[in-house]
């Protein structure tokens, strides 16, 4: 059940970056309804992918050293030697069901579905879901808590200050459709 700190979770680069779908997870943690965890090859392709996109490197660096300081037993380590024995549809991603393997994560977040089959995950005792799949799990199974959580986003929000509403609306531009749905049903 995904209900606690208890439930591990995984988080892909292709969550990590898109900021509305990232802060909605780091929250989420925050406030103790899953436990994240990522690796050294996550947080670098994260860092590559925010240079490519136009932030500086000196500002990449420090996003990716904040969110390791918000979540301190997040990072995954010693995870490399059990790459080289996985097989996914497209190897580059091995590393990121490694670091699952290696912390016992329940499930990968990713909205790379397709290269991670859910037979051969279920061999390793990991399931993958969408963060939209994920965050609408977690929302149903501690309401109270996940809306909570949702209005700190909010209110923590800057450049620029949001309202839940523009929020959602960020949410579902991203796509988290299901997600930003739920939640405004319980705002």
């Amino acid at each position: 059940m995904i209900h606690s700190v208890r439930f591990i979770a995984v988080l892909d680069t292709n969550v990590i970056y898109p900021v509305e779908i990232r802060d909605l997870l780091f929250w989420f943690a925050h406030y103790d309804l899953y436990t994240p965890k990522w690796s050294t090859h996550v947080f670098d392709e994260w860092r590559d992918v925010m240079i490519r996109k136009g932030v500086n490197e000196q500002e990449a660096e420090k996003r990716t050293a904040r969110a390791n300081l918000a979540f301190p037993d997040a990072l995954v380590t010693k995870y490399n030697g059990l790459i080289k024995g996985l097989s996914l549809p497209d190897l580059k991603d091995c590393h990121v069901l490694a670091a699952a393997i290696k912390c016992n994560a329940n499930v990968i977040v990713t909205n790379n579905l397709k290269d991670f089959p859910i037979e051969y995950l279920a061999s390793f005792g990991v399931d993958v879901k969408s963060a939209d799949d994920f965050l609408t799990d977690i929302i149903d199974l501690n309401q109270e808590l996940a809306i909570k959580a949702f209005r700190e986003l909010v209110v923590n929000r800057r450049n620029p200050d949001l309202d839940e509403y523009e929020v959602l609306a960020r949410l579902r531009k991203a796509g988290l459709t299901a997600t930003a749905n739920y939640l405004h049903a319980l705002v």
